[in-house]
């Protein structure tokens, strides 16, 4: 129960489109920043709801995944001396990216009775005057939290007041269980300093496909090509065209992230009903498809509790999660519900059981 990644096959009409891409010769080099129809296409996807002028394809940049859009961002963005505010929890690579980059990544621990989420106040209390900019998951990985669009709003004014970079990872944005999960772009109307990152992998069913991509200002979508001409080049090119057919055709998809969205909230009721009966303190999940639990209590002498309660549980229980501090949370893990309801269930009562044994 620790891949994070959908355990559905890419639906069927994606499949078929890639296949006829390649019988049309979709296999040469394309323009780094990707082909026009699929920017085209992410740019009126992403203009939907928006709160400023429409995106312009000179706006978007396709990368082999969202990760390496994410990467482009951070590597272009900031460098030495530069601070950059993660809310923690967060997805381990924001820190990585960071320090590649040579900035320094600043830990914003987020409150538990907001889901671990932080607020506009916590980031300006621990900004510096090294500060350049914030990383922001929503939907969140590890949490399952989900910002909504008063919070994101409150923090893209402090982020334009203070003369800051937005980074807005939105990649779990369409695997929501409370409505629509709000973008940046629907709450920022000036997005200058803003970069969005989305992509394929999650709502689709694509991750082996490796096509995401980057929202900017065409200054930094031209930087960022630029980056990318010199490191991986274009994004694969059946995949490119694969992602062109699961963006146009939106009836067919819209079908199919709403059955894999319906089973994914299946999965999370009948985990978290096993582990609220055995008292696991947890955050019910908004979005994605993860649970994140605090098992300090059961080992409080621990200062890595995560780390020893995840190593047990594989040794004792054969259950694989992701330990907390993975995400700079050492107190805590990470459960994925991606995979066969059975699986869940099973796994979730093994969770359960150990739990329930070290607290005697």
């Amino acid at each position: 129960m620790g891949a994070g990644e959908p355990d559905f096959a890419t639906p069927e009409f994606i499949r078929e489109a890639a296949k006829a891409a390649l019988d049309a010769g979709a296999t040469r080099y394309t323009a780094v920043e990707g082909i026009l129809p699929l920017r085209q296409a992410i740019a009126r996807r992403a203009s939907d709801g928006i709160a400023g002028s429409a995106v312009e394809t000179s706006e978007v940049i396709v990368t082999a995944g969202s990760k390496q859009a994410l990467f482009d961002a951070c590597f272009v963005l900031f460098g030495p001396g530069d601070e950059v505010l993660v809310p923690t929890p967060a997805w381990t690579s924001y820190y990585e990216m960071i320090a590649l980059a040579r900035a320094r990544p600043v830990e914003v621990h987020g409150r538990p009775e907001l889901g671990l989420k932080v607020t506009a106040a916590d980031l300006e209390r621990a900004a510096t005057t090294d500060t350049r900019g914030i990383i922001l998951n929503s939907p969140c990985n590890p949490t399952g939290s989900l910002y909504s669009a008063n919070e994101l709003r409150e923090i893209a004014a402090l982020a334009r007041d203070r003369g800051w970079w937005v980074i807005s990872d939105e990649i779990y944005q369409r695997i929501s269980y409370a409505g629509h999960a709000p973008s940046m772009l629907e709450v920022a109307r000036e997005r200058d300093n803003l970069v969005v990152v989305n992509g394929v992998a999650k709502a689709y069913a694509m991750t082996g496909w490796r096509i995401g991509w980057a929202i900017a200002a065409p200054e930094i979508v031209k930087a960022m090509t630029a980056l990318q001409s010199h490191t991986t080049s274009n994004a694969a090119t059946v995949s490119q065209y694969a992602a062109l057919a699961a963006l146009e055709d939106k009836t067919r998809s819209e079908d199919a992230i709403a059955g894999m969205v319906a089973e994914y909230r299946r999965r999370r009721e009948a985990a978290v009903s096993v582990l609220r009966e055995c008292g696991i303190p947890l955050l019910p999940p908004d979005a994605a498809f993860y649970l994140f639990l605090n098992v300090g209590r059961a080992l409080p002498n621990d200062p890595e509790a995560g780390t020893s309660f995840a190593a047990r549980l594989l040794e004792e229980e054969g259950v694989a999660v992701v330990p907390g501090a993975a995400f700079r949370a050492p107190e805590w893990i990470r459960v994925s519900y991606a995979t066969s309801f059975d699986t869940v269930v099973e796994g979730a009562q093994r969770i359960a059981a150990l739990w329930n044994r070290l607290l005697g």
